[in-house]
C-alpha cells in the first residue's frame, strides 16, 4: 500500500460495503475503507470462500449473516477498519481478514455512542497510553504492527488543542504505523462545523509518515486544495462521496441518477444486504431531495433487492444476474 498522492474513500457505517467501495474505485478512488466493524463481532465470525459470487465472506457463526464481504478486484486497495479497545482482541480479529485486505486501520476517532461506551473510537483519544508500547506487548497498534505483515494505520480526530493533537500523533508515529488519517474536527464538533485544515497541517509538519487529511471535500477540486493547504500525502472524503461517488473522477461528476443506478447494479451483483443498500440510497436521496417524495417512500418500503431493481429500472439486469448465480450454484 502506497500512501502518496492518493484519493481515499473514508469509512462510513452501513455505507462502506463492497458495492459502494467498488463504485468509488471505478470512479477513481485509489484507496477504499470499509465500514468500521467491532472486534467483538469479528471474533464470532469465520472466513468463507463464496464460490457463487467469487468473493470472500466473513460470516457470523450461527446467524449466517455476512459481516464483511470483499473480492479479488479490490484486494490491493481495500482497508479494513476495526473498532477495538484491546490489543489481544484486535490481533485475533485482524488475523481473520488480513489475507484479503491491503491494510488494517484502527478507528480512534468515531464519536458515536456505541464506540465511546465500549472504550473504542474517540474514547481512545483520552487514553494515549493505549497506543504506545511502554512495557506491555498488549497495546493495540504496536501489537498489530509486530504481528501482521501488512500496513497498519489509524484514524483520529483533533484534540482540544493543536499541540495536544500533534503530541498524540507523534506518539502514534512511534508505534510504527504506516500512515495516520486525521479528521479535521473535534469529537464534539458537528458535521456542519468547518473542518480545521490548519490543525491538520500542524500534524503533517510534525510527522515523517504519510498523513491522510479528512474533512470538507465536496468537489474534485477540493482534493488538491486540501492537499496544498495541509501538506498531506493523501486526501480522504466521506459525505462528498456518499452524495455522489463520482467525485473521484477528474473529468467531473456524473449525473446523480446515473450514480444511483450503478450503485443498484453493483448491489445486485454482489448480493448486498438490503438494509445497507437502502440506508445508502436514503443518504443519497436526502442530500438532493426528500424521503417524503415518491422515490424516498418507495425506497423505504422496499423489502428486497428485486424491489429496488424494479424501482430503478434494473429488472432485466437483476434477472440476468440471478440466472447466472443459479447456474453457478448448479454447476458446483
Amino acid at each position: 500500500m502506497d500512501y502518496r498522492d492518493k484519493l481515499v474513500l473514508a469509512p462510513m457505517v452501513r455505507v462502506g460495503t463492497l458495492p459502494f467501495r467498488l463504485l468509488a474505485a471505478e470512479y477513481g478512488a485509489d484507496i477504499t475503507y470499509g465500514e468500521e466493524i467491532i472486534d467483538h463481532k469479528l471474533l464470532k465470525c469465520e472466513r468463507r470462500i463464496n464460490d457463487v459470487l467469487r468473493c470472500t465472506d466473513i460470516v457470523e457463526k450461527g446467524t449466517e449473516s455476512v459481516v464483511f464481504r470483499t473480492c479479488p478486484e479490490e484486494r490491493n486497495k481495500v482497508v479494513f477498519q476495526m473498532g477495538t479497545s484491546d490489543a489481544v482482541r484486535a490481533l485475533k480479529a485482524a488475523q481473520l481478514v488480513c489475507k484479503d485486505v491491503a491494510a488494517v486501520d484502527i478507528n480512534m476517532g468515531c464519536p458515536k455512542s456505541f464506540s465511546l461506551s465500549g472504550g473504542m473510537g474517540a474514547a481512545l483519544l483520552t487514553k494515549p497510553e493505549l497506543i504506545q508500547d511502554v512495557r506491555k506487548s498488549t497495546l493495540i497498534l504496536t501489537t498489530l504492527k509486530r504481528n501482521l505483515h501488512m500496513p497498519v494505520t489509524c484514524k483520529i480526530r483533533l484534540l482540544k488543542s493543536s499541540r495536544d493533537t500533534v503530541e498524540l500523533a507523534q506518539r502514534i508515529e512511534k508505534t510504527g504505523v504506516s500512515a495516520l488519517a486525521v479528521h479535521g474536527r473535534r469529537v464534539a464538533d458537528r458535521p456542519r462545523d468547518p473542518a480545521k485544515w490548519n490543525e491538520i497541517a500542524d500534524v503533517v509538519a510534525a510527522l515523517s509518515i504519510p498523513v491522510i487529511a479528512n474533512g470538507d471535500v465536496f468537489e474534485f477540486e477540493d482534493f488538491e486544495r486540501m492537499k496544498v493547504a495541509t501538506g498531506a500525502s493523501c486526501v480522504m472524503v466521506a459525505r462528498g462521496a456518499l452524495w455522489n461517488a463520482s467525485i473521484f473522477s477528474p473529468t467531473g461528476k456524473l449525473p446523480w441518477e446515473d450514480v444511483k443506478r450503478e450503485y443498484i447494479r453493483k448491489s445486485i451483483l454482489w448480493d448486498n444486504d438490503i438494509k445497507s443498500t437502502k440506508q445508502t440510497l436514503k443518504e443519497m436521496i436526502m442530500h438532493y431531495s426528500c424521503l417524503e417524495f415518491p422515490e424516498g417512500k418507495a425506497v423505504t418500503k422496499a423489502e428486497t433487492l428485486a424491489d429496488l431493481a424494479q424501482l430503478y429500472g434494473q429488472e432485466q439486469y437483476y434477472e440476468y444476474v440471478k440466472l447466472n448465480q443459479l447456474s453457478s450454484t448448479r454447476s458446483r
